[in-house]
């Protein structure tokens, strides 16, 4: 007699694999059979965690800095944020009790999800947009409504859009600038034109911050929730240091939010992890309290990432079939190959077994017109791979 088949409860069987995760996974087993596969999969930047973090990690270790600390965090690092947001992001007349870290920004994502929305709620999100999202609504019990944002408008939605999506089933608004996949930024009269509408409406905002650095062509970083007290009340800004600071696996995000949210996020996180990793806390908080090195790092990285997304830029725009948006933050470029009928699982699919190039296909981000190219890797990886793309092209035109 076979096994029974296991059930599972309907949040699990409700949710999609991380299709990067997929891409990735096949793109590590192809190179373990000896293959040379250029991965342009990867969403953390190629360089490591800069000295002086590690070793203010390693000094909290040696320490004895192991124990359980506060569920919303360290309380010198929850400060130093607060002041981060109240100087850097305009977000005023915040304090510790505002903060919550977490274990990654990810669960940040969730956690902020989580505490506002439940079963039969409405979650609002642009299409092209991060994987994760729409799972997140749906483990909640959430229904994820999407507004597609083409790239003949530059992957932004209009307040005009979303106030046309909003019904009384909606909580919450997602958006996500500087943007994964796209690398669009909204400027700051886009999002005070959102921000009225989400006002006017009575919905709440999560603002995905985790990219504000990373900017090019002198484009600008604002956070919603600096607009007015009363955007501050209606956003959770949630952010991180992996992106920033190169700690993707130290696994530490942050929210900020009015105090009765954070209450709320704090509680759900202290039944579910308890405390991010507390010695990992004092590594993000040597780079809170040195803010100029710190800084001086990031700008190494964005020297190389913005060198990268120009060759590319370049590179995409010579091949024949391939539109690609001027991407303006993160580290991605979002081409479009809709000119070649192709599903992009497809195209993606046949691009790595055919020619060793990894790419994350647009379906599995909301829009299937496009696939998702990180320039977070080597200029060499970047030269060759674009090479393989370019005759993958040709041969297909």
């Amino acid at each position: 007699m076979g096994a029974n088949k296991v059930q599972l409860s309907v949040w699990a069987e409700n949710i999609t694999p991380s299709p990067t995760l997929a891409v990735t996974a096949r793109a590590k087993a192809l190179k373990a059979e000896g293959k040379d596969i250029c991965g342009f999969g990867a969403g953390e930047p190629d360089f490591d965690t800069p000295e002086f973090i590690k070793e203010a990690c390693l000094k909290a270790l040696r320490d004895g800095q192991t124990k359980y600390i506060p569920a919303p965090g360290l309380p010198q690092l929850r400060e130093t944020l607060a002041d981060k947001y109240r100087t850097e992001n305009g977000i005023e007349g915040l304090k510790a009790e505002n903060i919550v870290t977490s274990p990654g920004g990810k669960y940040s994502c969730h956690l902020a999800i989580n505490a506002i929305c439940g079963p039969g709620d409405e979650v609002l999100m642009a299409a092209p947009y991060w994987v994760s999202y729409p799972e997140m609504a749906k483990l909640v019990g959430a229904e994820p409504k999407i507004i597609s944002a083409k790239d003949s408008s530059g992957f932004k939605v209009t307040p005009e859009q979303l106030d046309a999506a909003i019904t009384d089933r909606t909580r919450l608004f997602i958006l996500n600038s500087p943007s994964n996949p796209t690398g669009a930024v909204y400027n700051r009269e886009e999002l005070e034109a959102l921000m009225e509408v989400i006002l006017r409406r009575n919905i709440y905002l999560m603002s995905d911050e985790i990219y504000e650095y990373l900017l090019y062509d002198g484009v600008e970083h604002h956070s919603p929730a600096s607009f007015s007290k009363d955007a501050a009340d209606h956003t959770i800004t949630v952010g991180g240091f992996s992106k920033t600071y190169s700690m993707t696996g130290w696994r530490l995000g942050t929210l900020v939010a009015r105090a009765e949210i954070a209450k709320a996020v704090s509680s759900i996180q202290s039944h579910t992890t308890s405390n991010a990793t507390t010695f990992a806390q004092f590594g993000a908080l040597a780079a809170m309290e040195n803010k100029e090195l710190a800084m001086r790092e990031v700008e190494k990285m964005l020297v190389a990432f913005d060198r990268r997304r120009l060759y590319m830029l370049d590179r995409l725009g010579s091949i024949p079939g391939i539109a690609c948006q001027r991407a303006q933050g993160a580290f991605y470029l979002f081409p479009n190959i809709s000119s070649f009928n192709m599903e992009s699982n497809d195209f993606c699919a046949r691009l790595l077994e055919e020619e060793m190039v990894a790419a994350v296909p647009g379906i599995a981000l909301g829009d299937d017109d496009c696939v998702r190219l990180s320039y977070a890797t080597s200029d060499d990886i970047i030269e060759k791979g674009l090479d393989r793309l370019d005759k993958f092209c040709r041969q297909l035109a």
